[in-house]
């Protein structure tokens, strides 16, 4: 199932034989073990040999052992260096600062710094709100970790995150023109975070958690929202469940289904599966049916800890037990945010006709695309390789555009439903289909849709 992706491309600079086969016996042994070449490049020529640049997508860091490994195994092939293209463009890490003002001169320093700048600073010690008109409070957030759910790692801790907010920073900057900056905290103690971002919370304009795990996550959010006067929004929650609720509208438009009339299985109820199900709430399905490693959950299931425990009081209805095959029967929708390969095409085949089936788990989902797509209508993965790619970034970079512009205090289901359905509308009747109920990440219409969306929400909440 995976393929060869850039998330794995390597350039080996190779030593071949003059001869007129040698690019062909390259390229041929690169092939044979399964890697996709993208460039193949002469850097030097002589009487006797050429050097070549190769570079290509592998499935991991196995496989490109095994390209260079067929590469040295040519006759008079020699592999001078191998260069990891993921690593390169992390040296020095991602994102930078960088002035907006000019400072080339005692005028443009006496503006910018001391004794003008004494004047700004007694401005916002007589009103704290100037902070958002004449700081970077007002176009800046802070993407905070603990390192504890870091991508579909685990518990990493904070240094082995930082590469990840710092890619959350630079996208916030790509998409929505968002200044974000990474706060990696070196404690998983509820109490000491929480403090923490609190006394942080004066430079920014909004919180981005990111990567912190569940249950912790929940209190963590809830908590923060109480005590600050900025918006505090968890992606791993919210920007998953935002762009799930507006795929799922546009799924249910291709197949024609009424989303009241429709029992929806969410597998996973951890930090997204839970905002997802409190989102898809708010959209009056006819039910959900949540499912975690111990099965569908009800009320009476033992141990159940206080996020649970709402979610089995607020979902199926009819108080069913059983298993994730068990609730896959007749249902009209899954969505996965939780382990790969849990099921196959004979469950999918059990489902109710025209079936919607998410299967977000990366990089390997609960079931495999082309088989769900034996038997359901649409397919959605958190892959790019594949149709209806659900990605969060199509969600936070406009949310926290919307919520900046209107100098949110705070953030409602209202505002994170606004984000949903502009997503949707992005997609238009003329190219919705089966195959695209989602937009691109780079389609330049979404981030600019949400932050109206949001924005417009904020404004009609204060």
């Amino acid at each position: 199932m995976p393929v060869p992706g850039p998330g794995y491309s390597i350039t080996v600079r190779v030593e071949a034989p003059p001869s007129a086969s040698a690019a062909g016996d390259l390229t041929s042994a690169i092939g044979r073990v399964g890697g996709v070449i993208t460039a193949f490049d002469v850097v030097e020529s002589h009487a006797d040999r050429v050097v070549v640049d190769i570079t290509c997508n592998a499935v991991s860091e196995n496989h490109a052992r095994d390209i260079t490994t067929a590469l040295e195994s040519l006759p008079g092939v020699h592999v001078r260096k191998i260069s990891d293209r993921t690593f390169l463009i992390h040296l020095g890490g991602k994102i930078e600062v960088s002035a907006k003002v000019a400072l080339k001169n005692r005028d443009d320093l006496s503006r910018a710094y001391t004794p003008g700048v004494a004047r700004i600073c007694q401005a916002i010690a007589e009103n704290p709100d100037d902070a958002r008109r004449l700081t970077i409070k007002r176009n800046t957030v802070a993407v905070v970790t603990d390192g504890s759910a870091v991508l579909g790692l685990g518990n990493l801790g904070p240094a082995a995150a930082l590469p990840v907010m710092e890619g959350k920073a630079a996208l916030f900057k790509k998409f929505a023109g968002v200044d974000a900056w990474p706060v990696c905290l070196d404690s998983q103690d509820t109490e000491e975070i929480i403090r923490a971002v609190e006394l942080i919370a004066p430079v920014y304009g909004g919180i981005n958690l990111e990567d912190i795990a569940a249950p912790r996550c929940f209190e963590i959010e809830a908590r923060l929202r109480d005590k600050l006067d900025i918006p505090v929004f968890h992606d791993d929650q919210h920007g998953t469940a935002i762009v799930v609720v507006g795929a799922l509208r546009n799924a249910l438009r291709v197949v024609g289904k009424d989303i009241a009339d429709c029992k929806i299985v969410v597998c996973g109820v951890g930090a997204a599966g839970s905002a997802i199900i409190r989102l898809l709430l708010n959209k009056g399905p006819g039910d959900i049916l949540a499912v975690d490693v111990d099965g569908i959950v009800h009320p009476e299931r033992g141990g159940l800890d206080p996020n649970l425990a709402w979610i089995a009081e607020h979902t199926n209805v009819e108080r069913r037990s059983g298993s994730l095959h068990e609730a896959l029967v007749g249902a009209d929708v899954f969505v996965g945010v939780s382990a790969p390969n849990l099921f196959g095409a004979d469950q999918v085949a059990t489902m109710a006709s025209d079936a919607v089936v998410f299967a977000l788990a990366n990089p390997d989902p609960e079931v495999d695309p082309l088989d769900a797509q034996k038997h359901a209508a649409v397919v959605a993965t958190g892959r790019s390789d594949y149709p209806n790619q659900i990605n969060n970034v199509l969600a936070f970079p406009g949310v926290f555009r919307g919520l900046l512009d209107a100098q949110a205090r705070g953030i409602t289901d209202a505002m994170l439903l606004a984000a949903a359905n502009a997503i949707a509308d992005v997609v238009d009747g003329d190219r919705l289909n089966a195959s695209f109920i989602v937009p691109s990440v780079f389609d330049s219409a979404v981030a600019p849709a949400v932050a109206d969306a949001v924005r417009r929400a904020a404004v009609d909440e204060a």
